[in-house]
């Protein structure tokens, strides 16, 4: 499996697209992504969505109208995309609307492209967040639920900073140290990293 990254949008949101023999997947849908994968001439065939906050999903739509199929924890709705929430603070932040093709199990087994998926929910930055651990290759995927040094922010609409430590000790901190952690915004890091230095959780 090859990962490369992309960083796009106002909030400098991280996409992974994570090529394999048995086709392309997409790590979250930030603006420019759609772009960025039309100049390296590459077809995403399936998106896994870590939560539907707008700055994770700007082009969502533009590629499932190439026909990706999106994968998320829950519905596509305005209040989890913060559409509703931003007009109200006077952001006019709009998302072209999709449809999620398949609604995420947390704890279930997830296959896609051959490959073994470990799901997990870890609300508290948003009611919808899930994380992507991939053991085979010491990946874990999490979107805004854990950064190197940092955690998800948790005074948007939904936010409990209790709910997200609990389910980053819960979900997060028993996968073994060496874990790859990457993350919607900023840098990668490593589970034992974080289990050691992140401030938040020591």
């Amino acid at each position: 499996m090859k990962i490369s990254s992309f960083t796009g949008g106002m909030a400098q949101t991280n996409g992974y697209l994570l090529e394999s023999t048995h086709g392309n997947l997409l790590i979250d849908a930030p603006d420019g992504i759609a772009a960025w994968l039309d100049s390296k001439g590459v077809r995403v065939d399936e998106i896994l969505l870590t939560h539907q906050h707008y700055d994770h999903v700007q082009d969502a739509a533009a590629l499932q109208q190439r026909g990706a199929k999106i994968h998320a924890h829950s519905t596509y709705s305005p209040d989890l995309t913060l559409e509703s929430a931003a007009r109200a603070w006077g952001m006019p932040i709009e998302v072209e609307p999709y449809q999620i093709d398949s609604l995420i199990d947390p704890g279930a087994p997830l296959e896609i492209n051959s490959m073994q998926i470990t799901t997990a929910h870890v609300p508290g930055h948003s009611t919808d967040s899930v994380t992507f651990y991939f053991a085979a290759n010491s990946i874990l995927f999490s979107g805004d639920t854990l950064f190197a040094g940092s955690i998800g922010r948790t005074d948007l609409p939904h936010g409990s900073t209790s709910q997200l430590l609990d389910g980053i000790r819960a979900h997060l901190f028993t996968l073994p140290p060496e874990t790859i952690v990457l993350s919607g915004h900023g840098p990668q890091t490593t589970i034992g990293d974080e289990l050691a230095d992140n401030p938040f959780l020591s």
